[in-house]
């Protein structure tokens, strides 16, 4: 099983704080953005168009990351700011 995390603005339109999904035991970020999109089209296309910034167990990762079962995923919206 993976679990999602969303955070900051990515939780307000989900309208909670994480998913879980039974997809096998790897799966690209294209297939799980498949399966979050089915529930929440929005948030799926903005993994899918890397609008977002994805984590795995606590590490950003590139889109081509075979994400494990077991894994935790973070969504989380892109940041501004600075100094």
């Amino acid at each position: 099983m993976i679990t999602v995390k969303y955070f900051a603005q990515l939780r307000q339109m989900a309208g909670k704080e994480e998913d879980q999904f039974e997809l096998g035991p790897q799966i690209t970020l294209d297939q799980l953005s498949d399966a979050i999109g089915s529930n929440l089209p929005k948030i799926g296309e903005l993994v899918r168009d890397k609008k977002i910034m994805v984590s795995v167990n606590f590490d950003v990762v590139a889109s081509d990351h075979i994400i494990q079962d077991g894994d935790e995923v973070g969504l989380l919206p892109p940041f501004s700011g600075g100094i």
